[in-house]
């Protein structure tokens, strides 16, 4: 009896183990990049207080060291994607524009980040459309200025598909974005 119950309890917890790697795999691993390219904001290595004549010879403790004047976007992007695209051993790339935002729901802001897709590439590496709980992930490509929103922040601001929400960019541009669909990937 007592050998066929530690046999029981083994093969038991190696199906959890085994099931709960299978729903990692499925909410993060397949979720997330291999390889995310970036253009990194560093410091300008010549800060105004060492550029002073008054300070020359002196050395400098800065505590807020200021970023350099630089663009956030990958510079000359498109020849990488022609790289990437042409290199037998990268599988697809799906590119990716990232934003803090507010949405507006009536008095309230609520801050979110909105992630531009290309959603054919996303659905064929990431598996975006197992994600979406309701509406097309489709429609993003399809109707004009649309977005796919998480469904906690749908049933948050009470919307549906075909609703209209408000989003605010950190720089105060605002946008009415047509709700085409809710996704629900297990991160918030």
């Amino acid at each position: 009896i007592g050998v066929t119950f530690s046999i029981t309890m083994f093969i038991a917890l190696l199906s959890f183990m085994t099931g709960l790697n299978d729903l990692l795999d499925g909410l993060i691993l397949n979720r997330t990049p291999h390889i995310r390219l970036f253009n990194d904001i560093k410091p300008t290595a010549l800060q105004p207080l060492i550029r002073s004549k008054d300070h020359q010879g002196y050395y400098p403790f800065i505590s807020s060291v200021k970023s350099s004047v630089s663009r956030q976007e990958i510079y000359n992007s498109s020849s990488i994607q022609q790289a990437l695209k042409a290199d037998d051993r990268v599988l697809g790339y799906a590119p990716k524009i990232t934003a803090q935002v507010f949405f507006n729901d009536g008095n309230l802001d609520i801050t979110g980040v909105v992630n531009g897709i290309d959603e054919r590439s996303e659905s064929r590496l990431f598996h975006f459309r197992d994600y979406i709980t309701s509406g097309s992930g489709e429609d993003i490509s399809k109707v004009p200025n649309s977005i796919v929103l998480g469904k906690g922040l749908a049933q948050k601001m009470t919307v549906n598909i075909g609703d209209v929400v408000q989003l605010i960019t950190a720089k105060g541009e605002r946008f009415p974005l047509r709700v085409v669909g809710t996704f629900q990937s297990g991160l918030q």
